[in-house]
């Protein structure tokens, strides 16, 4: 019974819109007239506006259909909205994802296409809601993951399908995107969630304590070895091993892992027995970890004991529609921790929060929320209570950079299937990018 409303000053489009969403939703309505926006608005509860970006008086810019989108989003920050023209290019889809729209259509639409879309956005909005409302708010039932785009349905969808193995995984991510929460995930949904679950962050150990962490060391080993001590393999043994930023170990470092995962045998320093371990290996890490092996800095034959199978972690910035559930979560957490009476985001703060870039992605948002909540004037979260490390204006430019690096790379992935006749593998290996990342940005370019 989902209600849209689709606003164009072409009245065939309006008779074609209607006549095709009839049959698929509870009340479609149109109108030719923007400037009845403001009264529709006001007295439906639309799910879904579908907005055409231009009008007779500017039918090329786009410039009404922004003006328009922010009358919209004042007035029902809740309702999505679908923009729609002739004349769109990437630039300004870019502009209206980060304007506050959910998606963007071109005219003349494909019907499948629009109706997926629509459903899409339809059920984006409603688990947003039903989170807004304390119903179940983390996909797929994963501990303390938020998310409900496609990029991370799909790493849920994943998670999901080889949990239950014991296939060695590798998570690639920029920092702040969760990998050690995606870990505990795969953990907790495999048959070994009932045994230990040990994280090591390898980018904080030194060389010389390198194997003694991992594998341990017996009484007098070194100075400082005054007990035999078990090292962080032995204490997984029949659980997971979480190696966090595995790319930034050293060479030595990587001869002597690789025997360990082949052998599935340690020994502890100072000691000439080796002991069986039984684990189930997950690594990160958020160093390029194909370019590494292409100039020889890293092992190919560790980079193949470690990746059966790659889950790569979209950035924030990718999946915009998971900011304001995400915020929610934080400001709820912290709203308690700290005793303040903040209990909303207001609808400018959640259009610049949806702008901003986040460089640190989660982590940073989780950050700013906690800082926001503690320094707030009001029981609701207002654009100056955050601090941002770039205003949108600022980021302008690396948004066109962003643009042009895109067609590069759409460009890119062309010729290498041209060159490898469509065999993704050989692709994949040709760009540095895992199969998921190649698949995902093949998407993305509708190839």
């Amino acid at each position: 019974m989902s209600k849209i409303l689709v606003i164009d000053d072409d009245v065939d489009v309006l008779s074609a819109a209607r006549l095709l969403l009839k049959r698929h939703f509870g009340q479609v309505d149109i109108e030719k007239n923007p400037e009845r926006i403001p009264f529709l608005i006001n007295n439906t509860q639309y799910d879904v506006v579908l907005l055409d970006m231009n009008f007779e008086r500017d039918n090329s810019s786009g410039r009404e259909g922004f003006l328009w989108l922010d009358r919209i989003l004042d007035i029902n920050p809740q309702v999505a909205v679908v923009l729609i023209t002739a004349y769109g290019d990437v630039e300004m889809a870019v502009r209206a994802i980060k304007s506050g729209a959910t998606d963007f259509i071109l005219k003349p639409w494909e019907n499948d296409k629009l109706l997926s879309t629509l459903q899409s956005v339809i059920e984006v909005r409603q688990q947003r809601l039903d989170k807004a409302e304390g119903k179940a708010t983390r996909s797929g039932n994963l501990p303390n993951i938020i998310g409900s785009s496609p990029a991370m349905r799909q790493v849920f969808d994943t998670i999901e399908r080889i949990a239950e193995t014991d296939a060695n995984v590798l998570i690639l991510g920029e920092n702040g995107t969760g990998k050690d929460l995606i870990a505990r995930a795969i953990h907790q949904r495999s048959h070994r969630r009932d045994k230990p679950f040990v994280s090591v962050d390898l980018g904080a150990l030194s060389e010389t304590l390198f194997e003694s962490e991992l594998f341990g060391h017996v009484r007098g080993a070194f100075t400082d070895a005054r007990d035999d001590r078990a090292g962080r393999f032995e204490e997984a043994n029949g659980g997971t091993i979480f190696l966090d930023e595995i790319g930034n170990i050293t060479q030595p470092q990587q001869a002597r892992l690789l025997t360990v995962l082949q052998q599935r045998m340690v020994t502890r320093v100072g000691a000439n027995k080796p002991k069986a371990v039984d684990v189930r290996l997950i690594c990160a890490t958020n160093s390029p970890i194909y370019q590494r092996v292409a100039d020889k800095s890293f092992r190919q034959d560790l980079l193949y004991r470690i990746n059966t199978i790659e889950l790569d972690l979209p950035p924030l910035r990718e999946r915009v529609e998971d900011i304001v559930p995400l915020a929610e979560h934080f400001l709820k957490q912290y709203r308690k921790q700290y005793n303040r009476p903040v209990n909303s985001l207001s609808p400018a703060l959640v259009k610049q929060m949806q702008q901003y870039p986040w460089p640190g992605n989660v982590r940073e948002l989780q950050h700013a929320i906690e800082r926001a909540i503690i320094l707030a004037r009001s029981n609701t979260l207002q654009p100056e209570d955050f601090f941002f490390s770039a205003t949108p204006a600022a980021t302008e430019a690396p948004f066109r950079e962003n643009l042009q690096l895109e067609d590069m790379e759409k460009r890119a992935i062309q010729k290498a299937l041209a060159k490898f006749n469509g065999n993704i593998t050989e692709v994949a290996r040709e760009l540095g990018l895992s199969r998921q990342a190649l698949y995902r940005r093949m998407e993305k370019y509708g190839m």
